[in-house]
C-alpha cells in the first residue's frame, strides 16, 4: 500500500513539474490575480510565480525553466535555479506540483 509520503516529489533540474489533474492555474476576474485552485484549497501566488507555474507543464524539465527564466530576465541562472527549485520544492510539499510521467495517457 502506497503511502502519501511515496508520491513526495524531490524537485531538481532533472525533474518535469506538472499540475495534478486536481489543480488549476486561473485567472480569478474578481480578484483580478491568478489563483492556484485545488480541492478546500486556494494559493495566490505572485506574479513571478505564475510566469514559473505557466512553464510547469510536464515537458519541460526544471533546467528548461531556469534557462529559459534566466535568458529572459538576464539574470544570473544560478540563482534563478535555487530560486525556483526552491519555490517548486515547496508547492510539491503541499500537493501543488507532481512529476510528469514518461507516458502521459491523456
Amino acid at each position: 500500500m502506497a503511502s502519501p509520503q511515496s508520491r513526495r516529489m524531490d524537485v531538481s533540474e532533472a525533474s518535469r513539474p506538472v499540475l495534478p489533474r486536481h489543480t488549476k492555474l486561473k485567472f480569478d476576474g474578481t480578484r483580478e490575480r491568478w489563483v492556484l485552485l485545488a480541492p478546500e484549497r486556494v494559493l495566490a501566488p505572485d506574479e513571478i510565480a505564475v510566469e514559473v507555474l505557466q512553464l510547469c507543464d510536464g515537458n519541460r524539465s526544471v533546467e528548461q525553466l531556469v534557462d529559459e527564466l534566466a535568458r529572459k530576465y538576464v539574470a544570473d541562472r544560478t540563482e534563478i535555479g535555487r530560486d525556483v527549485v526552491a519555490m517548486l520544492q515547496d508547492l510539491a510539499d503541499k500537493g501543488f506540483l507532481i512529476e510528469a510521467r514518461e507516458s502521459s495517457a491523456s
